[in-house]
């Protein structure tokens, strides 16, 4: 075997091992509540030392958050991959639309994820900082699309913290369903009621 394939086989086997720790981590709050496990815990689910828990995750909190499904440079690239024409509110569904797809296919563990997020809600300032990151990210790219300067009028901030707010409602209630029906179509529904200014129902 060459260095390449060795190479591979170890990049595989540590993205493998840090899916392991984080289903694991999420499987055992599920069941006990954040207070009733440990790192020791987790890591002995898998098989491994905490030591090596450590190389992968800070914390047990942040092996619950896990990664965002992509990347902030990522988003930021699909939105400026974008025409020109397509207006910002569409980019900005077109781009969730594409993230809920990642979550839809890998459901089971995204369900998991926000139900220990709902019972354990100590969790939510984590989850809200490390979203603050991608949103500022998302909200430079739309202003760089809408030719408006950061801090001036306010629409690149307000587009993003709408469309943003529009996923997580999205996520709510995908959640609150089971799962079902598909998030995208969610996120869909969600976008057609701010493109349409929010009537009343």
């Amino acid at each position: 075997m060459d260095s390449a394939d060795e190479l591979g086989r170890r990049d595989r086997k540590k993205l493998e091992t840090r899916a392991a720790l984080e289903h694991a981590a999420l499987k055992l709050v599920a069941a006990r509540g954040l207070a009733g496990v440990t790192v020791e815990d987790i890591a002995e689910a898998v098989d491994v030392s905490s030591r090596t828990f450590f190389n992968y995750f800070p914390s047990k909190e942040d092996a619950l958050i896990g990664p965002s499904p992509a990347s902030t440079a990522e988003l930021r690239e699909r939105l400026e991959a974008l025409p020109a024409d397509v207006p910002v509110l569409e980019a900005l569904r077109l781009m969730s639309r594409v993230e809920a797809e990642r979550v839809q296919e890998q459901r089971e563990q995204w369900l998991l994820r926000l139900k220990v997020f709902e019972q354990n809600p100590s969790l939510l300032p984590r989850l809200v900082a490390s979203g603050s990151e991608t949103e500022r990210a998302v909200t430079a790219a739309v202003a760089r699309r809408s030719g408006i300067e950061l801090g001036t009028s306010g629409y690149p901030e307000l587009a993003t913290a709408v469309a943003m707010a529009a996923f997580r409602v999205a996520m709510i209630r995908w959640s609150a369903a089971g799962g079902r029906p598909e998030l995208a179509d969610l996120v869909d529904e969600a976008f057609a009621q701010l493109a349409g200014g929010l009537p009343n129902p």
